[in-house]
């Protein structure tokens, strides 16, 4: 669950701000004290030549480390070795402390928001230290004479220039002053208000630097910068705690490993060009850590043994993090350690408290990869690595794990498994029971911190039946062959099954993915034919797939939140457990004497899952199998879902969505209390009636949205011969629709008020999609349904995460979409006219306004 925090709207930070900032010092007073690795620096020379330097040692205290830090009073400098100069470098800044405001909007401590390369150059003419930046994404041979053209093409760029102070005494060391690229005077080291997207600037007299540490590889500089924010009102005072890392990179990077689609890695771009080409190349680099055995170990881990790693990947555990839950998380990480053991090493990752040998150990801290644990009401959680550009090596991680990730928790057991699991039913869970399903978040953001991305078409892999066996889920762990899919908790499993085994797990995917990441190969050794071999070995076996995270679906195999191989059977099943779960709310949540809160947010989130179940199925409509596809392995890269699997998702909707069910928009519940939401202005109720048209209009947009119409046209004009496939087509969809919104108008039937209701929507939606496309009205304007869904985690996607793009949509208004649309309001128009006189009067009133809206649409000049 990676994902970058951003400030939507400054208006709620104006209310508390006030009590924020309190008393300010430059530096507090315990760090007046001597620190471990602070020494009083002496005079140690009186020579005329280091004289200044002499002097300015005397005054102040000495950190030795990367740089060694002089601090004279509240002026900071830097000495900088003359073998450091050209070096690269990794700024690495981070939120180490947040207000009240900046935290309800999701921006929390231990967020890094802003990294770069940057090397120090040493100008002894205008005795200054110049500061440039680049993005390292290209390289050449430095042998081929393109390498001079790629030099002068993808140059550095000055970002900062320092007067160089004196130098040290026998001229190995340069100093520089370094206040105002800490203290928000300038941005070229650390622009914090920019990158969390807050805008305006640091009022460098209300901002300062806090402490300062120095160690051999890094330096550390925390400050607190204060902005001024007037969003209507008067101005402000916002104060965030900043932390900049300044990390020294290996002179030689990490051998990179190169990506590919048929297995998901978060990656960085990289461009190589050389004289030999014909094109430059374009390659990925997947993140991942530097993991090798140890010099000794090589040979025996050639030889298939297990073997220690030269460097375990170690991550602490917030000492903030309330005690019962800390044993959950670290057990989340260790157990990857089965997949590592797949790749070859034991004892690869470790997870655990600071002891009181970790001197050093500072949560902003780059050598110190941390599990955060965020005070505050977002329910969420996100795991996100730092990370090496030139060679895609993960240097830190950084897991931030709101407090309040465990509402999310309960609401998806309490839903999805509460019907078979009575300890998943009340308001209150067992520390064991919550405590397990945090286990399961921790390994899934884990995950992400070893550069596994979501694999959201593990889940297809296991057939919906199975999840439905004790035998098999006990086996098998879990909901689905990965944990880095969002496939929660087994909702397909009946009361009578007896399954137990319903929270995700470590699977096989997993566990062939970090093989693939990082199972480690001599210099020798053909590295890409191995990689490309272990995906051949298992590219015919769906428990390896691998489905790519979507922003609109087009591969309905891989979703957010769903399970199984058949969305209308896996959906099926659901609704019978969602059943139970309505007549059992006011059991589950009563509590004498309390309000009816708790009933209201079970309520809605039941409401979200049955919208949930509607989307997996309304997917596979219009859907395709979207497949990454190499010369030589015999597959089709694009396959439409079969149109009986289309026709059997439209037959669900016309049962569950366009006829509303009754048993969960209108029960016994309604008596005590509405659906409840909490927002920022507080609760807030849905009246049945106003959710149900909301909801039910959703739905029927995306049914007919022009996307997927267009895929049904476009799958349709090239049906196969030779295959002789039916097709589903648009015509056959249009026909359900129209059957089923109007059966009771045809039977000359009175219509009851949720029936006017779907007619009402139907109508609306071809009237207001098609003027749409003729860019007559704005776009139609329904409710957020993911605010009416279960809870999400981890919703981001990371820089470098690519989301895949076909283009089927241009020049909208000469496709059949408009055709086929404008025809169907034709035949209901036709329809509604032939039987305007008959029904009640509310049914005879309601057939006037529809065939006047109708005929206004039709006679529209703008088609």
């Amino acid at each position: 669950m990676r994902e970058k925090a951003i400030l939507c709207n400054l208006k709620v930070i104006v209310a508390l701000v006030l009590f924020l900032v309190g008393p300010i010092s430059v530096f507090s007073q315990k760090n007046k004290k001597k620190e471990n690795n602070t020494e009083i620096a002496k005079d140690s020379t009186s020579s005329k030549k280091g004289k200044k330097y002499n002097d300015l040692v005397k005054k102040g205290t000495v950190k030795k480390g990367l740089f060694n830090i002089i601090q004279v009073k509240t002026d900071v400098y830097f000495e900088i070795q003359d073998s450091l100069f050209e070096r690269e470098f990794l700024v690495v800044n981070k939120l180490s402390q947040v207000p009240f405001e900046v935290n309800d909007f999701g921006l929390n401590k231990g967020m890094n928001y802003e990294n770069k390369v940057i090397r120090f150059y040493k100008d002894t003419v205008a005795k200054k230290v110049w500061v440039k930046s680049y993005l390292p994404k290209v390289s050449s041979p430095k042998e081929d004479a393109i390498t001079a053209s790629v030099k002068d093409n993808f140059s550095e760029s000055i970002i900062e220039v320092f007067d160089i102070e004196t130098k040290n005494n026998d001229s190995t060391s340069i100093v520089i002053k370094v206040n105002k690229i800490f203290d928000g005077k300038q941005k070229s080291f650390n622009d914090v208000l920019s990158n969390i997207s807050f805008g305006g600037s640091v009022q460098s007299n209300l901002s300062y630097i806090e402490s300062l540490k120095a160690f051999p590889k890094n330096v550390v500089v925390k400050s607190q910068l204060t902005t001024s924010v007037s969003e209507g009102g008067p101005a402000l005072s916002v104060t965030l705690g900043v932390t900049s890392n300044i990390v020294l990179l290996d002179k030689v990077p990490m051998k990179p490993r190169f990506s590919d689609n048929r297995i998901g890695y978060f990656t960085e771009k990289h461009w190589y060009f050389a004289d030999a080409q014909q094109a430059m190349v374009e390659k990925e680099l997947i993140t991942r850590w530097r993991l090798e055995p140890k010099k000794e170990d090589e040979e025996r881990y050639l030889k298939g043994e297990l073997v220690e790693p030269k460097k375990p990947i170690v991550y602490y555990i917030d000492p903030s993090t309330p005690k019962q839950w800390r044993k959950y998380i670290i057990d989340g990480v260790h157990d990857w350690q089965v997949a590592f053991e797949k790749a070859g090493f034991k004892n690869a990752i470790i997870a655990k408290e600071p002891t009181a040998a970790d001197l050093d150990f500072d949560i902003d801290d780059v050598r110190y990869s941390v599990i955060t644990y965020a005070a505050s009401q977002k329910s969420n959680a996100m795991g996100p690595s730092v990370v090496d550009p030139r060679s895609g090596e993960i240097i830190e991680a950084d897991i931030i794990w709101w407090h309040n990730v465990m509402t999310s928790l309960q609401s998806w057991m309490r839903i999805q498994t509460g019907p078979i699991d009575p300890k998943a039913r009340g308001n209150t869970f067992s520390d064991e029971h919550m405590g397990e399903a945090i286990r399961f978040v921790s390994s899934h953001e884990v995950g992400h911190t070893f550069g596994l991305k979501h694999n959201m078409g593990s889940s297809f892999a296991y057939d919906v039946e199975s999840l439905r066996s004790k035998d098999f889920t006990a086996k098998m762990g879990g909901t689905a062959p990965s944990i880095m899919d969002y496939a929660r908790y087994n909702y397909v499993a009946q009361p009578e099954d007896n399954v137990t085994a319903i929270t995700p797990k470590i699977g096989e995917y997993d566990k062939y993915a970090i093989e693939w990441g990082y199972r480690w190969y001599a210099n020798n050794d053909n590295e890409r034919l191995k990689l490309n071999s272990l995906i051949t070995l298992h590219q015919n076996d769906p428990i390896y797939f691998y489905g790519e995270q979507q922003g609109e679906v087009i591969d309905p195999r891989s979703q957010s939140e769903d399970l199984g191989n058949d969305a209308v059977k896996a959906s099926e099943y659901g609704l019978k457990n969602l059943k139970r779960v309505v007549d059992n709310i006011l059991d589950w949540t009563y509590d004498k004497d309390q309000s009816y809160y708790e009933t209201a947010k079970l309520y809605i989130g039941t409401i979200g899952q049955w919208q949930l179940y509607n989307r997996h199925v309304l997917n596979n409509i219009g859907g395709m199998y979207l497949n990454v596809t190499v010369h030589g392995d015999n597959k089709q890269s694009y396959v439409p879902v079969p149109a009986v699997m289309q026709k059997r998702a439209a037959d669900y909707l016309m049962k569950n969505v366009i006829t509303i069910p009754q048993w969960l928009f209108f029960n016994s519940i309604l008596d005590k209390t509405n659906p409840l939401k909490d927002s920022p202005l507080g609760p807030y109720e849905y009246t049945p009636y106003t959710l149900s048209r909301e909801l039910q209009c959703g739905i029927l947009y995306d049914l007919l949205s022009d996307d997927r119409l267009l895929r049904m046209t476009e799958n349709e004009l090239y049906q196969r011969n030779e295959t002789k496939e039916k097709v589903f087509t648009v015509n056959e969809l249009f026909k359900k629709i129209h059957q089923q919104v109007f059966a009771p108008t045809i039977l000359n039937k009175s219509l009851t008020i949720l029936e006017r209701m779907t007619q009402k929507n139907y109508v609306d939606i071809l009237i207001v999609s098609t003027n749409k496309i003729f860019e007559k009205t704005e776009p139609k304007k329904t409710v957020d349904l993911h605010t009416l869904s279960m809870p999400q985690l981890c919703t981001y996607m990371q820089d470098g995460e690519m989301i895949r793009n076909i283009n089927q949509s241009s020049l909208k208004r000469i496709t059949e979409v408009t055709s086929d649309k404008k025809g169907e309001l034709g035949k209901v128009l036709q329809l509604l006219k032939s039987k305007k006189n008959t029904g009640d009067q509310s049914t005879q009133n309601h057939y006037t306004d529809l065939i006047q809206r109708i005929e206004k649409a039709l006679s529209n000049t703008t088609f």
